[in-house]
């Protein structure tokens, strides 16, 4: 959602609000500033605090173009015009980037510099105009894991694997402006974020403001708990405000949540998190905001903030926000930030009235009932075995997965009769004998930004640790264990603590410092674990300390997921296997044959908070991100052609010219209704991009396994999805290739479909194929929350090259609504009530939607008519003007490309 208009204006145009620009003098330098008091508005004291940084956008971007005073007012009366879902414009101060979205998005930019050229434009209009920070931390994989110094054997990997991937980022970072890159073995992106990347501030010609931030992953969310306001969105539109785009965006609802009391002793920030999610996911927050407030938030460490502000897409919010009070001073220098830049924060924020107080008993107002926890209540907890928001109790844990393996197959079943529910798969590693059964653990990972920027969750993974090993407690060698920080920093205070070694003797080493196991980069389970878990057909399970446990994500043979804190990842990798009760059933025994309960050896919040307190030094972070800016040997090594145009190359199977604007006009041509199409595949609700458009590792008789060895790639050298995203070739294969996926045209569970025309069934994308070649037009039918999960811009480029023009859903996940607008795809609503079911589709019809330019507005009704006589009414989810625009346009790059060659 984008409105055309130049990156900053001031002088540009004339600013309506110039009587509210101020000066501020901080330690005997001078900044102008828009003062949001001055506008001399009561309402300003009650705004929600996220709601404020809107504001202060509007007021310093208005020249009467891209921002009125219509939008200012707008924001000001929020109360009253949130209910009303009016659009406003949002111009994020910089963009972030990890390199599964970051090398598309390079990749996008290269091709639209080749089309401007191509139009008789200049090239150099495509240049990133805000700053741009990408963090190389998605490409390495658990290849090595349990043995010392992993992490350089998989980072020698990475490099090998991935090295035209690199290439190209690099080409880039010397080809665009404002374009920063954090080299692989740095950190994981939301992390990096946090301890360095974040301004907090921003300064630019002379003018202070709030900073803010898009990013091209759901979890930029985790900044919010530095009070930065941010979100994820899709690539496309990400590329398109680097292009000085403003975001229009529907000003949202902010959802106030209370916190009062205190956290026991033994629940980790984890725990809380899990419970939010829950209790949001309940209340319904999709396309809010959700503001913390109360009492209870200043006893949470800067730390504990962001864990629950990163799994704001798991809670479904836009936004999971603290504004910045004293612990973000604290933290801000403890991160060992200039003491220079520090104080010039505190005074700005405060001038601003963005500086908050939770002693002064002002609260904002907020969107409807406001919902409360007392910590206090809050007990140990995980998630799973599908999704982020099925919470289960530790001390329910047992009696749930006893539950989930009789449940008919579903978010919460397994549908293993009971007959089959007692068996056993023994096998033979490393010369020991060992037996596998329902709910044994066959991976623990600490992983994932949600978790490892907490150093009292990782720190108490570490005490655990100690403790097990203390007692004589071992881990069984066949579990893959891995530990992949989220930054450099983690190793640093291991050290210092003393954990390290405990860890690394119950085989969590380090093995890479990326996102790792959360993102399915888990590696391959030992052949003999692989093929116990096969023979039998066995729910295996993998426990990991991040965010996301969809289907398949983690990994293919592996189809229980829970999500946990770090110390409870250890403690389920002791006990090997998640069906059991830690407060009846010991952990393990002793070097006495005493049991030991986990109780004996959990460290206590205060035990965690006195070990970091010391051993966590603001030098730490000044000495690990000094040295950001030098790179690493391997990648200082990457030499490249320093040129404004890429050189493709033909060969490559990593990096591809895509087809997006090889065919692009000057003019967009007229909207054209869809006609007879058929449907590609009728899906079910929950269906996320994971199920669209998998990040892991690539089968080798899916369709893009068959296009990499018509290429001569050995399965070896596949890699991943994720990785290569930067080639359309693979990524259209790649989509609706998840094998745990649903489609209601066929029989079974994978990623095949009905080729209606005849009734044969294939992969989804040779159903595609033959589409496409036939010349016809194909639709989707789905359920509720269609495209939940990673804001996955393949998720809607995919479809987009199979052909789909439209998808009918019950609902969909905010970005991927977005993305899809962005692609030029239609995003469909059933009304109310009403579903593929209830209507009695079976996705063997033609549907017809006579869509055109005239009857193209916001929030049109369809009548949707089928070759069976059926009809039915759905609704367009084009949500704003802007967006009418970019769905005829074909998409929004291409919307932008045109304005920029005539601008």
């Amino acid at each position: 959602m984008i409105r055309f208009s130049s990156r900053f204006r001031f002088g540009a145009r004339a600013n309506p609000f110039i009587k509210a620009q101020k000066t501020l003098k901080v330690d005997g330098k001078e900044y102008k500033y828009f003062s949001l008091p001055a506008l001399g508005d009561q309402k300003l004291n009650y705004l929600p605090y996220s709601i404020r940084v809107l504001l202060e956008s509007a007021v310093r971007n208005c020249d009467e173009f891209a921002v009125t005073q219509i939008d200012v007012q707008n924001i000001l009366n929020w109360e009253r015009t949130a209910p009303k879902q009016i659009e406003i414009p949002f111009k994020p101060a910089r963009v972030i980037l990890q390199d599964f979205t970051g090398v598309p998005a390079v990749v996008d930019l290269a091709a639209m510099r080749d089309a401007m050229k191509r139009l008789g434009g200049d090239p150099q209009k495509i240049n990133p105009l805000c700053p741009v920070d990408l963090v190389i931390d998605h490409s390495v994989q658990a290849d090595v894991s349990r043995v010392p110094r992993a992490y350089e054997e998989n980072e020698k990997i990475e490099f090998s694997r991935n090295y035209e991937r690199f290439e190209f980022l690099k080409w880039g970072s010397t080809a665009f402006k404002n374009f920063l890159i954090v080299p692989p073995g740095s950190g994981i992106v939301h992390q990096v974020n946090l301890e360095y990347l974040a301004r907090v501030v921003m300064e630019e010609q002379g003018y202070l403001f709030p900073d803010s931030v898009v990013g091209t992953d759901s979890h930029t969310t985790m900044i919010n708990g530095l009070g930065v306001t941010g979100w994820g969105v899709g690539g496309i539109e990400a590329e398109a405000v680097m292009l000085g785009q403003t975001i229009s965006m529907v000003l949202p609802e902010v959802v106030g949540f209370r916190l009062h009391g205190e956290l026991p002793s033994n629940v980790t920030a984890t725990d809380l998190v899990l419970t939010c999610t829950q209790m949001l996911r309940k209340r319904g927050v999709v396309g809010k905001f959700v503001e913390f407030f109360g009492p209870g938030v200043e006893t949470l460490s800067l730390a504990d903030r962001a864990t629950i502000a990163n799994m704001a897409p798991e809670y479904g919010a836009t936004m999971g926000y603290f504004p910045i009070d004293k612990k973000t001073i604290d933290y801000l220098n403890l991160t060992g930030r200039p003491e220079s830049k520090v104080k010039q924060i505190e005074s700005y924020l405060r001038e601003q009235g963005l500086f908050r107080d939770y002693k002064s008993g002002n609260d904002p107002h907020f969107s409807g009932e406001v919902l409360e926890l007392d910590l206090a209540s809050v007990q140990p907890s995980l998630s799973g075995p599908k999704r982020p928001h099925d919470r289960v109790p530790l001390a329910e844990m047992k009696k749930d997965w006893t539950s989930c393996l009789n449940n008919k197959v579903g978010f919460k079943g397994f549908g293993i009769s009971e007959e089959k529910q007692a068996d056993v798969a023994e096998f033979t590693y490393q010369g020991q004998k060992y037996s596998l059964s329902h709910g044994s653990v066959v991976i623990a990972a600490i992983t994932s930004c949600t978790n490892t920027s907490n150093p009292e969750s990782m720190i108490g993974a570490g005490l655990l640790a100690k403790n097990a090993v203390e007692k004589g407690l071992k881990v069984r060698p066949y579990i893959k264990t891995t530990l992949s920080p989220g930054s450099n920093v983690v190793t640093k205070y291991f050290e210092e603590s003393g954990v390290n070694k405990y860890l690394d003797q119950l085989g969590f080493t380090t093995a890479g410092y990326g996102c790792m196991t959360c993102i399915g980069n888990t590696g391959e389970l030992d052949n003999e674990v692989a093929d116990a878990i096969k023979n039998k057909d066995l729910v295996a399970a993998a426990v990991l300390s991040g965010n996301r446990n969809f289907e398949a994500r983690i990994h293919q043979q592996v189809r229980a997921n829970y999500l946990a804190s770090p110390p409870l990842v250890v403690a389920y990798a002791l006990a090997g296997t998640v069906n059991i009760d830690f407060d009846t059933t010991p952990i393990g025994t002793d070097s006495n044959g005493k049991a030991v309960f986990l109780k004996d050896i959990w460290p206590t919040r205060e035990q965690c908070s006195k070990a970091v307190e010391q051993a966590l030094k603001p030098q730490m972070f000044r000495d690990i991100y000094s040295k950001i800016a030098q790179g690493t040997e391997r990648w200082n090594q990457l030499k490249v052609n320093k040129t404004d145009l890429y050189q493709w190359k033909p060969e490559s199977t990593y990096i591809h010219n895509p087809p997006f604007f090889q065919t692009t006009d000057l003019d967009p041509k007229p909207v054209q209704a869809i006609q007879n199409a058929y449907c590609l595949l009728n899906l079910g609700d929950f269906i996320t991009t994971d199920h669209i458009s998998p990040a892991g590792s690539i089968s080798e008789n899916s369709p893009a396994g068959r296009y990499l060895k018509s290429k001569g790639v050995t399965k070896k050298d596949f890699n991943t999805y994720g990785a290569r995203r930067g080639n359309d070739e693979i990524m259209a294969r790649g989509t609706f290739a998840n094998t745990r996926i649903i489609n209601k045209l066929v029989n079974k569970v994978g990623p095949q479909t009905v080729y209606v025309p005849t009734g044969e069934v294939m992969d989804v994308f040779d159903a595609a194929d033959k589409h496409k070649k036939e010349g016809n037009q194909t639709i989707i039918l789905a359920g509720q929350e269609y495209g939940s999960g990673s804001s996955r811009d393949w998720a809607a480029k995919g479809p987009y090259l199979q052909g789909v023009k439209c998808v009918i859903a019950q609902s969909f996940e905010r970005i991927h609504r977005s993305n899809l607008v962005g692609m030029g795809i239609l995003p469909l609503e059933f009304l109310k009530g009403e579903s593929a079911d209830t209507l009695g589709l079976t996705g063997k019809e033609q549907f017809t939607i006579n869509v055109n330019k005239d009857n193209l507005t916001v929030g049109q009704t369809y009548t949707v008519q089928t070759t069976t006589g059926k009809k039915f009414q759905a609704k367009s989810r084009l949500d704003t003007e802007v967006e009418i625009e970019y769905y005829t346009h074909g998409g929004i790059l291409q919307y932008v490309l045109r304005k920029l060659l005539k601008a």
